[in-house]
């Protein structure tokens, strides 16, 4: 038996309470995302619209990539392809896509916007909303647990057998830490370069990301675990990339920018 409800009944209707999570933490990144771009100077008036574009992008690419790395299952069965109330979506494939519409929006929505000061203000804000969706959405799903442990912080989860590890709670840590060290590192460098945080962000969320994957949930994942792991050190390496590209361009940091 699971600890923790993950649906609840209105009537005849059926409503998943990780979908209700997701929703908050998405809601709260939003807000926060556009509260931190106004404190930079961005103009914040395509930002909503932005967002829509960004969500829409982010689940059809976690669609598609579960879709791929499942092709067994999903083959031959379109109406599995839709049914995302059962589960299945991934990450990784919802960032690679949301990216790509995400890099093409901010250059035709905010040309005078450096990327990387847009980026520094909004990747802090997904981090944060990341970590809220992980204990509000994951934790609440079926087969949301990791590996099986005897330990004393295993829990039960719906669908999955014996006490395991928590790995949303651990995953919603670990953003939640990342994101306090973002935040430091705006706020205790009297010097502030471009690119830092967005940098620094993709280094640390994509090896933990890769890590967790191994080391947490990899032996009973779908085909997708490996494609996981190569995409966390993929956006590791971006980051080395990117803190490379901008080392030195330097820039005082403003205390309205600062500010979060």
């Amino acid at each position: 038996m699971s600890g923790f409800p993950t649906s609840f009944h209105v009537g005849p209707l059926v409503f998943h309470t990780y979908g209700f999570g997701l929703a908050i933490a998405a809601y709260v990144a939003f807000i926060y995302a556009r509260r931190r771009l106004g404190r930079a100077g961005v103009n914040v008036e395509p930002f909503t619209r932005y967002t829509v574009w960004l969500l829409v992008s982010g689940l059809v690419g976690a669609r598609l990539a579960t879709i791929a790395t499942n092709w067994n299952y999903y083959s031959g069965h379109f109406g599995r392809w839709i049914a995302v109330w059962q589960g299945g979506l991934s990450s990784f494939g919802g960032i690679a896509l949301a990216l790509v519409v995400g890099l093409i929006l901010q250059r035709r929505w905010w040309p005078e916007t450096q990327l990387t000061k847009f980026t520094d203000a909004l990747v802090p804000a997904l981090i944060a909303g990341w970590a809220l969706g992980r204990v509000l959405g994951p934790q609440f799903m079926v087969d949301g647990g990791g590996h099986v442990t005897s330990q004393w912080f295993g829990l039960h989860y719906a669908g999955q057998v014996g006490k395991r590890v928590p790995v949303p709670l651990i995953q919603g840590a670990e953003d939640a830490i990342l994101w306090l060290a973002l935040l430091g590192v705006e706020r205790f460098r009297r010097t502030y370069t471009v690119g830092v945080v967005t940098g620094l962000g993709m280094i640390v969320w994509g090896l933990v990301r890769a890590l967790d994957e191994r080391l947490l949930l990899g032996q009973e994942s779908h085909s997708g675990s490996i494609g996981v792991q190569l995409a966390g050190v993929a956006l590791a390496v971006g980051g080395v990339i990117t803190l490379i590209v901008h080392r030195p361009r330097r820039v005082a940091m403003s205390t309205t920018t600062t500010s979060s």
